[in-house]
């Protein structure tokens, strides 16, 4: 009990009941760094467990897991009938140093590259910092609705999933997943689709999804065709791939179909990007006519449309209108959608629908930026998908959705009168509000700030003919929409009255 080393580790750990990482690792761990330190030195030999539990209070069983933990990963060796022994590793890192030194001063590390590489302008970041207490985002689902202790029971029931360790060693993709052919059952049944899992292909994103899609699809130069007001991602990714991108008006029917055949000519578009849904930002849906001319002229000037449907599952008035892709028969849309915006960010899937040979291709590059994807969250929607928790959650999830929408609604109403206009979307997470007259939205998003609101730049659209914000109101609860709102109000007058 009183031996040098014992009285050592008595002032070196400390051990935490209350904390939630367990006490075995606590003690590894703090041994570990007496090593590293060279407080322990190698030779030594360490109390034996009878001892080292009188000294800690703990279960003898806790210092042989703590022994064993040391001894998986070679700081000491466990020697039968005589001890536990302190190793010092082969050194494969450079060695800690002085405790007065702190771990991010310890080594420099160059800033900057030893030799030139190209930046890239159209992947710059939009990110913004703020520490304003609220915030306006462009139709953010809200995760305090995500329902976190049956997430947790649905992921541990798929961590025990003894199909997962062959799915992990699998070497070969030559057939379908469980979860593409879920999916596909899935799609078949809520968005009209007559598709096989050859049809398809999971992604972790929408985004990862137009990526691929986009390196499949476009060479240097070729002429994409995107509403005048557009997803501005979607956009760092046509022009990443070196597209050049150009712009077709948008009225209440949606994209000017007719625009396109009268200012272009056969075989000089690659494809034409949109949201027949509900467009972004605006909200405004392609109408049944714009629908068909867009996929006739399609066939005719043999150009590939993306549809983009990004927000299907959010559907409050009515039902929702089945994708154009359902009724393409002349393989002409490439289809990219969304799974999984009920549950957590991490747990949210993209998925391209298209005809079997883009679909191949595409594989192709998806194995190079994702082997193996995500078995755990396959898994888990696959069984969401079949017990119909997925379907359940969006129902649930979408009652609340409207009562934002409509209460978002009523505060504008009883705050901006004339001043705001705008069109109740028969779905979506966000509304798209007009100012009449204009205002200036960047001395907006100023005052708004002064006032503890955060409007990032992506939000705001202004030129000399639109003057709008894209508001999103989907992770906001009505306590939280009512503040906003009369913050946004109060910025408006310090904008009108200087």
């Amino acid at each position: 009990m009183n031996s040098p080393v014992s009285q050592l580790l008595k002032q070196l750990i400390h051990l935490e009941k209350q904390n939630a990482t367990p006490i075995y690792i606590q003690a590894s761990q703090q041994i570990i760094n007496a090593i590293q330190r060279r407080y322990l030195t190698e030779g030594d030999w360490l109390p034996g467990t009878r001892t080292f539990s009188e000294l800690f209070n703990i279960n003898r069983n806790t210092v042989v897991a703590i022994y064993d933990e040391l001894a998986s990963q070679g700081w000491v060796e466990v020697i039968p009938n005589k001890g536990t022994c302190v190793l010092v590793p082969e050194r494969k890192t450079a060695a800690i140093k002085a405790t007065s030194q702190r771990i991010d001063q310890a080594h420099e590390y160059a800033r900057t590259t030893g030799f030139p590489f190209q930046t890239s302008f159209n992947l710059a970041s939009s990110l913004e910092n703020s520490e304003a207490k609220y915030r306006v985002t462009d139709g953010q689902p809200d995760l305090r609705l995500h329902p976190t202790h049956q997430f947790s029971k649905w992921f541990s029931a798929s961590m025990k999933r003894k199909t997962l360790i062959s799915k992990w060693n699998q070497s070969s993709y030559s057939t379908y997943s469980g979860f593409e052919m879920q999916l596909c059952n899935y799609l078949n049944a809520t968005r009209g689709f007559h598709i096989k899992s050859k049809n398809l292909m999971s992604t972790r994103s929408i985004e990862m999804s137009l990526y691929i899609v986009s390196q499949v699809l476009l060479q240097p130069n070729a002429i994409v065709l995107v509403g005048e007001l557009s997803n501005y991602a979607a956009n760092m990714i046509f022009q990443q791939s070196g597209a050049i991108i150009k712009t077709i008006p948008i009225d209440d029917d949606g994209i000017d179909v007719e625009y396109i055949r009268t200012h272009f000519i056969k075989h000089t578009i690659r494809c034409v990007y949109i949201c027949a849904h509900r467009h972004y930002p605006t909200t405004r849906a392609l109408s049944a006519d714009r629908r068909l001319q867009l996929m006739q002229l399609a066939k005719e000037y043999q150009f590939a449309i993306i549809e983009d449907d990004f927000d299907y599952d959010f559907q409050f008035d009515g039902s929702a209108k089945l994708p154009m892709a359902s009724s393409d028969a002349n393989g002409v849309i490439i289809y990219l959608g969304k799974l999984g915006q009920s549950l957590f960010p991490s747990f949210q899937t993209g998925f391209v629908v298209a005809p079997e040979n883009l679909i191949q291709e595409a594989k192709n590059y998806l194995k190079i930026l994702d082997s193996q994807g995500d078995l755990i969250q396959e898994q888990m929607l696959s069984e969401l998908i079949y017990e119909g928790e997925i379907h359940r959650l969006i129902k649930k999830n979408s009652i609340i959705y409207k009562e934002r929408r409509d209460f978002l609604c009523e505060c504008l109403h009883k705050h901006f009168k004339q001043e705001i206009i705008w069109d109740k979307p028969s779905g979506g997470l966000a509304l798209w509000l007009r100012f009449n007259p204009k205002i200036s939205l960047v001395k907006l998003a100023y005052h708004a700030e002064q006032l503890d609101l955060f409007l990032p730049k992506t939000i705001l659209y202004q030129d000399k003919n639109t003057c709008s914000i894209r508001f999103g109101f989907g992770d906001l609860n009505e306590e939280e929409i009512e503040i906003i709102v009369k913050k946004l109000r109060h910025a408006y007058d310090l904008v009108v009255n200087k």
